[in-house]
């Protein structure tokens, strides 16, 4: 396999500069908060919904609604921070974070949860783009796929970590102190990242949207490896999603466990997923540095564990045996993590550094659209079906036909090295007259 079109053929390695280990690791355990926030709702949600007394539709639009002005705020703080520097936007990220949990400390209504959950959804709508963003400042391009799936995994030990000890609280105390509690650990990562947290020295955003050639923001966004990446990660978020908020209520009230089982085999998709994801970094970059294009090297081998996933996915209704039905879940579902790895680091490819953060940002608000969809589609099909494992296995056999479709859409049109060659060549005119411009006379 031809190594024309990887970073490293590009040019010279360049090296790692001190501390970006360090950088990474509080990233993940931002991430880590991040979706511990994200999953205590669908892990209190039998108690929720018995304290409230909603119907599964109300906590489809629960659930749904941390993802109303999520994609909003994704686009809006993806343009701050092509001029703004990331370390004080994650800063401002996580303060909204922590805030946003302690209302619902005391005695709550439906809408009060429902506002803090869209508070919450605003705050955390930008974060993975802006992460990722951050850490790109840190590592070259040959190089970014590993970290790059290291940060992912922070939502995976988000849940792992926390489920055990969120669940703890909700069985022997309160739902009502699992977020209060969630609200004290993001208080503490802001204390962290305001002793430790620093820009990375390898891109200066400022410089490069002084002298850097631009891409018009409509070729950017109509590239078939963006459409493709947008396409192939929405599949994904559709399960993530579901996992979210209905894995432990299916696994209550669908297959019968208690609470206190649930909270233990809802870790079971994340832990799966975790090594779906380190093993795709590692791969990746194993695969590059033998010379295989990021065609290959990162598109192909993000898409095909999609297609796998829905497939196995779509045989969970017509086995019997809950062991056997929650197998299939973590499987299908977890397989879907391995998109999240390379879609970033192939839009990074051919987007230049000035544009880079709006590019992830609008790329994380139109995938996570999924967020609103797929937890309301599986209330509405629960609510409406036959008895409410029928309408579990409904739900989730709609979630197979999109991640196949979504997995063959990305190996359709995840083609980021050829990408880049386009779209440098169309800005080649405007880079030599740019060069032109500032050259002694």
């Amino acid at each position: 396999m031809s190594a024309q079109g990887t970073p490293a053929a590009a040019g010279k390695t360049t090296r790692t500069p001190k501390g970006a280990w360090t950088i990474t690791f509080l990233l993940f355990l931002f991430m880590l908060v991040n979706f511990a926030d994200k999953i205590v709702v669908g892990l209190a949600g039998v108690p929720i919904m018995t304290d409230l007394k909603l119907t599964p539709e109300q906590f489809g639009l629960l659930g749904s609604s941390f993802f109303f002005l999520f994609s909003i705020a994704a686009i809006v703080v993806g343009f701050i921070v092509n001029k703004v520097p990331t370390r004080w936007v994650l800063l401002a990220l996580a303060v909204v974070w922590a805030l946003a949990q302690f209302p619902m400390v005391g005695t709550v209504s439906f809408t009060t949860l429902l506002i803090c959950r869209i508070v919450l959804g605003a705050g955390e709508g930008p974060a993975f783009s802006v992460a990722a963003h951050a850490i790109y400042k840190w590592f070259p391009d040959e190089k970014r796929t590993l970290p790059t799936a290291i940060l992912s995994q922070g939502s995976a030990f988000g849940v792992i970590l926390a489920v055990p000890a969120l669940n703890w609280i909700i069985v022997n105390h309160s739902w009502h102190y699992a977020f209060g509690a969630l609200g004290v650990v993001g208080l503490i990562w802001v204390a962290a990242w305001l002793a430790l947290g620093k820009e990375g020295p390898l891109e200066d955003t400022q410089i490069s949207a002084a002298t850097e050639s631009k891409i018009p923001y409509l070729q950017l966004l109509t590239s078939r490896t963006f459409i493709g990446c947008v396409a192939a990660t929405f599949g994904a978020y559709w399960a993530l999603s579901l996992g979210l908020t209905w894995f432990t209520p299916f696994i209550v009230k669908g297959l019968g466990f208690s609470q206190s089982q649930a909270g233990f085999i809802s870790i079971l998709p994340w832990v799966f997923g975790a090594t779906i994801v380190i093993l795709t970094g590692w791969i990746s970059q194993v695969m590059m540095a033998r010379g295989y294009n990021t065609r290959v090297a990162r598109g192909v081998l993000g898409s095909v564990p999609l297609v796998i996933g829905g497939l196995i996915l779509a045989t969970m209704p017509h086995v019997q045996g809950a062991g056997l039905q929650i197998a299939l879940l973590v499987v299908g579902s977890g397989l879907c993590g391995a998109i999240y790895v390379v879609c970033p680091p192939m839009l990074g490819e051919f987007t230049p550094t000035s544009q880079r953060g709006a590019i992830l940002a609008i790329y994380g608000a139109l995938y996570t659209l999924a967020g609103i969809i797929a937890p309301a589609v599986m209330g509405a099909t629960i609510q409406r079906a036959g008895s409410t494992l029928d309408g579990y296995m409904t739900g989730f056999t709609i979630n197979a036909v999109i991640m196949v479709g979504s997995g063959l859409l990305g190996l359709l049109l995840l083609w980021p090295n050829t990408e880049r060659a386009r779209l440098t060549r169309s800005i080649a005119p405007q880079a030599s007259a740019l060069k032109g411009a500032v050259s002694p006379g």
